[in-house]
C-alpha cells in the first residue's frame, strides 16, 4: 500500500487501443485545442480591439474566452504529450497543479455564466435601468469577485485532497487529475473532510444554478409580454448563446460526476469528461459568434484589415 509521502508521480487513464489509435487521439485533441486557440483568440482580440464591442456583455464574454483558454490549456497538452510519447505518467506537482488549475478556471467559468445570466436579465428585464446596474463599476468587481472565489475554491480543494494520504496506489481514472478521482486514491476513512468541503461547494453551485434559473424565467416573461414577433425573436436570439452555453456545461458536469455506477465504465467515462472539459472551450466561441451581428461584423474587420496590412 503506498502512502501520500511514497508517490513522485501519477498515472493517468490512456486512450484505449493500438499505437494508430493513440496518433489518432493526438490529432484529434490537437485540432480541438487549434480550434480552441484560434476561436477564443479572435474573440479577445476582437473585443479588446473594437471599441463598439466594449459594453457588459462582451466584457463578460471577454472574461469567458479566457477561462477556456486556460481550461482546456491545462489538460490537452499534458495528454497529448503522454499520446504521443505513449506514456502515462504525470508528477506529483504537475498532477496537483492540473487539479488546482482545472478546478480554478471550470468554477470561474461556472461563477461567470451565472453573471452572464444576470446581464441578460437586465438588458431584457431592465433596459432603462442597464447603464445603472451594469456599468463599468458594477462589471469589474463581477468578474474580479468569479475570478477571486474561483481561486480561493480550488485552493482550498487542492490543499485539502493533497493533504490526504493516498493508500490506493497512484492510478488516476481519467485522462488528467481532478479532485474525485485523487479522493479514490485515499484512505476510506480520511477523505470525509474533503468530503463535507465538497457537499459546501455544491450548495454553492445550487446556488448559482437557481439564480440562472430564475432569471430566465423573468427573461421568459418578458420576452412573451413583447408585442412584436420580430422583437420577441431579436430578445431572444441576444440569450441564446449563453442559454446554450449554459444548459451544455451543466448537463455534461452533472452526468460526469452524478451518473449511475451501473451505467458507469472506463469508455464511457472518458467520452463523457471530454465532453465537458475539452469539446467546450472550442464550441463556445462558435456558439457565441454563430448569431450575434455585431461580433462577427467586428471579426470581419479584424480579418479584412490583417489581410489588407499584408
Amino acid at each position: 500500500m503506498a502512502n501520500s509521502s511514497s508517490i513522485t508521480q501519477f498515472l493517468l487513464l490512456p486512450f484505449p487501443g493500438t499505437r494508430q489509435l493513440q496518433l489518432l487521439h493526438f490529432c484529434l485533441f490537437l485540432a480541438i485545442y487549434l480550434a480552441a486557440l484560434l476561436g477564443n483568440g479572435l474573440i479577445i482580440t476582437t473585443i479588446a480591439g473594437d471599441y463598439h464591442l466594449h459594453t457588459p456583455m462582451y466584457f463578460f464574454l471577454l472574461n469567458l474566452a479566457l477561462l477556456d483558454l486556460g481550461a482546456i490549456s491545462c489538460t490537452v497538452p499534458k495528454s497529448m504529450a503522454n499520446s504521443l510519447r505513449d506514456t502515462r505518467g504525470i508528477s506529483y506537482l504537475g498532477c496537483a497543479a492540473q487539479l488546482f488549475f482545472f478546478a480554478f478556471f471550470m468554477s470561474a467559468e461556472y461563477f461567470l455564466l451565472t453573471t452572464m445570466s444576470y446581464d441578460r436579465y437586465v438588458a431584457i428585464c431592465r433596459p432603462l435601468h442597464y447603464e445603472t446596474l451594469l456599468g463599468s463599476r458594477v462589471c469589474l468587481p463581477l468578474a474580479a469577485a468569479a475570478w477571486a472565489c474561483s481561486f480561493l475554491y480550488a485552493l482550498l480543494h487542492t490543499a485539502n485532497t493533497f493533504s490526504l494520504p493516498l493508500c490506493q496506489g497512484n492510478t488516476v481514472d481519467q485522462f488528467f487529475c481532478e479532485i474525485p478521482q485523487i479522493l479514490k486514491l485515499s484512505c476510506s476513512t480520511s477523505y470525509l473532510r474533503e468530503l463535507w468541503l465538497i457537499v459546501a461547494s455544491a450548495c454553492l453551485f445550487f446556488v448559482c444554478f437557481v439564480l440562472i434559473v430564475v432569471s430566465y424565467v423573468q427573461i421568459f416573461r418578458a420576452v412573451l409580454r413583447i408585442p412584436s414577433q420580430q422583437g420577441r425573436h431579436k430578445a431572444f436570439a441576444t440569450c441564446l448563446p449563453h442559454l446554450v452555453v449554459v444548459s451544455s456545461f451543466v448537463s455534461t458536469a452533472i452526468f460526469a460526476h452524478l451518473k449511475p455506477s451501473s451505467i458507469s465504465s472506463p469508455s464511457l467515462n472518458l467520452v463523457v469528461s471530454v465532453l465537458y472539459s475539452v469539446v467546450p472551450p472550442a464550441v463556445n466561441p462558435l456558439i457565441y459568434s454563430l448569431r450575434n451581428q455585431e461580433l462577427n461584423a467586428a471579426l470581419s474587420q479584424l480579418i479584412t484589415g490583417c489581410f489588407q496590412k499584408q
